[in-house]
């Protein structure tokens, strides 16, 4: 398997992990687990993105680097509206406050409208991705 072989498998692999994520959202949510399903959105986009940035070269470790190159490489340049990045932005913060915030909590409205964005965010990073190949 040759490195850009290795590297296309990888993509696939984060993509798999978005879309999981992202059913995951769904059914967390239906379950009344509303933080956990805010994790889930969040971990949706930054796998969906992660895939986009890994497709051009890029790879990070933090969850900071993935985000700055997001605006870097995605926003900043026009690839994506700047709504996409306020949403990854907000999610990104709403997964610190279900995650980490004491006494925080989400309930089923915000957590739909979360849902909604984070769907919105993927197909944006699986056009970008179809775009590529």
């Amino acid at each position: 398997m040759t490195d850009e072989e290795a590297r296309r498998e990888v993509v696939r692999y984060w993509l798999d992990q978005a879309r999981e994520a992202l059913a995951s959202v769904r059914s967390e949510s239906a379950a009344g687990r509303f933080n956990f399903a805010v994790n889930r959105a969040y971990y949706a986009c930054f796998y969906a993105a992660s895939a986009v940035l890994l497709s051009e070269g890029r790879k990070f470790v933090k969850h900071s680097g993935v985000r700055a190159a997001l605006h870097r490489h995605l926003v900043k340049t026009g690839r994506i509206e700047p709504d996409l990045g306020r949403c990854y932005d907000l999610l990104y913060q709403r997964r610190g406050q279900a995650d980490y915030a004491e006494l925080v909590t989400f309930d089923q409205p915000q957590v739909a409208e979360m849902t909604r964005k984070a769907g919105e965010f993927v197909s944006a990073m699986e056009r970008i991705l179809a775009q590529a190949t």
